[in-house]
């Protein structure tokens, strides 16, 4: 009896290996994703850091010359600040927001 015990508590064992590995491997190929879409969003978000300094830096720029220019007569259209943390439009489907 101790030795069909023992059969049965090896085969038991084996068979918890085997789902342990099998968990383990869909575990290591979704972190392997997650570290592949996490340096992907990097990427994007660095080369949007960079669009987004760009920009300011032209937005200062239009913004010295006009405040540094003559002005005799007041401007018909105030200038305004564009928020650049707003969603896109909606035609836009990047689905970013």
């Amino acid at each position: 009896m101790n030795e069909f015990l023992s059969l049965l508590l090896d085969f038991r064992l084996d068979s918890i290996e085997q789902r342990m590995e099998k968990i383990n491997s869909k575990l290591y190929l979704q972190n392997c994703y997650i570290m592949q879409e996490n340096e992907r969003l990097r990427k994007k978000a660095q080369l949007l850091n960079q669009e987004n300094q760009a920009l300011l830096s032209q937005l200062k720029q239009k913004l010295s010359m006009t405040s540094s220019g003559p002005s005799t007569t007041p401007n018909p259209r105030p200038s305004t600040l564009l928020d650049l943390n707003i969603c896109p439009s909606a035609t836009d489907d990047s689905g970013d927001c």
